[in-house]
């Protein structure tokens, strides 16, 4: 075998727009000519964009998609690059059916096609193929090395190419990918691969995609593991890059080694979570044609932590604090809402609501919870008049834990059009504040969010005294059972039997079961665990089904 240089185009797509991917895909590809490469290898879907739900169904998409295909082809042969082999992620047709594939471009045309084996519900690609007895990968041939092609599953299902590779004398096991963002996630990507290099004495290639859609985020993360599972290289996560190694020269009944390339440096836990909602808000806003966003600035870790999200997303200069004290709000949260804004550069008014409460009382008369909802709602509609006037789209401020058993306002503190931290557990949202705090610092920076605003028991100052325990336990308590109940699927009888006190433990459940209708109107949001809300976990509204253990009531 000779030597072969490969690069990984960890690029991010926008879904649909596929004029703009292909000049992402050919800028890649002169650049990976440029330093030598004879394969270039492009993620999941690139070329369409990921996930393209029913926009495989348009038979005008669909036939847009091929000729593009094919244009890059012809572009890259006037290019004087007809030789350099590009494995393109991009959606086929087969048996008039939208197949999640590769298209091999060579010499000028599309060379091959390779359809995707292992097909999960992903909302479109809702056939379910396992792979056939006597399956063959498909092996294509650059300057003498024979690489396999998998996409993104394939490579984790028995009798899969990446299986079959060795025997059919594969050198390496090229994988395309749109992985989505998921806390952890990385390690088990990287630790599959290894179990796969190992298993079949065969390196291992594996390009992720990198950016947003809708609710998801991909981070990126390529890397290139030898046969013996060592890492050869790695790519830095959430950003665009495209990753060079080469392979060496071996013999015949050696396997195929690859020289140590760039390796980029590990993210801390809160550190992907940071980046991860910081590219799921910036990529939504942009890819829309969005300009600018206004965040309801309560003075609270919430409205803090995704005021500051979205400065570094999109530039203060592209963000608006509203404070919208009523008669029950405190001094220190104008004074924190301020502070906030000072502190990140953001543009910031006051617009009391306490008038515009006062009108709607003179008429509806509200007591109790309706009153409490009420200014909530005034809220909403003033950041929606101020959206509608001048265009910023609104930013919902609510956490995981909130949605979870339901703690917001229809048409109050859930209106919006994006909710940053809509997926995360209020005990991350304050450890995440700390940490944003804390690499400002280091960086000699303002730390963005106000000391005050992470340390203050939360409130939704709805009425005097107010505190958010004295309708919610203690959020540590709160988060653990939901993370239980809802991302574990665990039982009311084993949250029970492990500890947790049986009378919380059902009234969350039961709250958290209640509360479906309120999550299917809240706005779209970052996914970051391996549930999220609306995304993964649906649940029927109307529902009579009780939990065993749990009483409905």
């Amino acid at each position: 075998m000779t030597n072969l240089r490969v690069a990984l185009a960890q690029l991010n797509p926008t879904v649909g727009d596929l004029s703009g991917n292909s000049e992402l895909v050919l800028s890649a590809c002169r650049a990976a000519a440029e330093a030598g490469a004879g394969l270039v290898a492009f993620p999941e879907m690139a070329l369409t964009g990921y996930p393209i739900e029913d926009l495989a169904l348009r038979a005008s998409f669909q036939q847009a998609s091929i000729d593009m295909a094919e244009q890059i082809a012809a572009t890259l042969a006037t290019e004087g690059l007809a030789d350099l082999c590009v494995v393109l992620g991009t959606l086929l047709v087969s048996n008039e059916r939208p197949q999640n594939g590769a298209a091999v471009l060579r010499g000028g045309r599309v060379e091959a096609r390779y359809v995707k084996h292992h097909l999960p519900n992903y909302g479109v690609f809702d056939e379910q193929r396992l792979f056939e007895s006597g399956s063959q990968p498909t092996v294509i041939h650059v300057n003498g090395v024979a690489v396999s092609i998998a996409i993104c599953e394939d490579i984790w299902q028995p009798g899969s190419p990446a299986e079959l590779a060795a025997s059919f004398g594969a050198d390496l096991l090229l994988v395309i990918n749109a992985s989505p963002f998921e806390r952890g996630k990385d390690h088990k990507r990287l630790e599959l691969c290894q179990v796969v290099a190992t298993r079949t004495n065969t390196a291992v290639a594996y390009v992720n995609c990198f950016g947003a859609q809708d609710e998801l985020v991909f981070d990126g993360g390529s890397f290139v593991v030898g046969p013996s599972g060592d890492v050869a290289a790695r790519s830095q996560r959430f950003v665009d890059q495209l990753l060079l190694f080469d392979t060496e020269e071996s013999s015949a009944d050696t396997p195929t080694r690859i020289r140590q390339g760039p390796s980029a440096h590990e993210l801390s836990d809160l550190s992907e979570v940071y980046h991860a909602l910081t590219v799921g808000l910036g990529d939504y806003v942009r890819k829309n044609g969005i300009g600018s966003v206004t965040v309801g600035m309560s003075g609270g870790i919430d409205s803090a932590l995704v005021g500051a999200l979205a400065c570094d997303a999109l530039g203060a200069e592209n963000v608006l604090g509203v404070a919208l004290p009523s008669a029950y709000s405190s001094d220190h949260s104008v004074e924190d809402a301020q502070d906030s804004a000072a502190r990140t550069g953001m543009a910031f008014r006051i617009v009391p609501i306490a008038a515009m409460f006062d009108a709607f009382q003179s008429i509806l008369d509200l007591t109790g919870l309706a009153e409490e909802n009420l200014q909530a709602r005034i809220r909403g509609t003033t950041l929606m008049a101020i959206s509608n006037a001048e265009g910023p789209l609104v930013l919902a401020t609510g956490n995981k834990s909130e949605l979870a058993v339901g703690y917001s306002t229809i048409y109050g503190d859930a209106v919006g059009g994006f909710a940053p931290i809509k997926d995360v557990p209020k005990m991350l949202v304050w450890e995440l504040a700390r940490w944003r705090n804390d690499e400002a610092t280091r960086a000699g920076q303002t730390p963005p969010i106000p000391p005050r605003s992470i340390d203050k028991p939360p409130s939704a100052e709805l009425r005097p005294g107010q505190l958010d325990t004295d309708s919610l336990p203690d959020y540590s308590e709160l988060d653990g059972i939901v993370e239980q109940y809802v991302e574990a699927r665990v039982s009311a009888v084993e949250l029970i039997s492990s500890g947790y006190d049986p009378t919380l433990a059902r009234r969350i459940i039961r709250l958290t079961d209640a509360a479906e209708y309120k999550r299917r109107q809240y706005p779209p949001g970052t996914k970051i665990t391996r549930l999220a809300f609306g995304r993964d976990r649906r649940m029927p509204i109307t529902n009579r089904w009780s939990e065993p253990g749990v009483v409905q009531g």
